[in-house]
């Protein structure tokens, strides 16, 4: 699926219908555009958070309780805010 837009003076695209409706886009909703290989790529930002329950499947370590998920997320940032990479498997072991 997909259809052409032109883009306008003002830099403006009109999505398609049936894409609109492929993605049950409506007015007021957010599209996050991204640049992929000279690809624009657009995701929409129309999902609650409660939408992507599940949608990674079962976590292999089984469900992490608050404090496990608040110290990894610590973790990252501090990492991220340090200039390192993210935590490898051989980090972990």
């Amino acid at each position: 699926m997909g259809g052409v837009a032109t883009l306008t003076s003002k830099g403006q695209l009109t999505i398609p219908k049936e894409v609109r409706d492929a993605l049950t886009l409506k007015p007021g909703d957010t599209i996050a555009w991204t640049v992929i290989d000279n690809h624009l790529v657009g995701t929409p930002r129309n999902l609650t958070f409660a939408d992507l329950a599940g949608f990674l499947g079962e976590p292999p370590g089984g469900p992490a309780t608050l404090e496990e998920i608040d110290a990894a997320v610590r973790e990252a940032v501090g990492r991220h805010a340090l200039g390192k990479q993210a935590i490898t498997d051989e980090d972990a072991a």
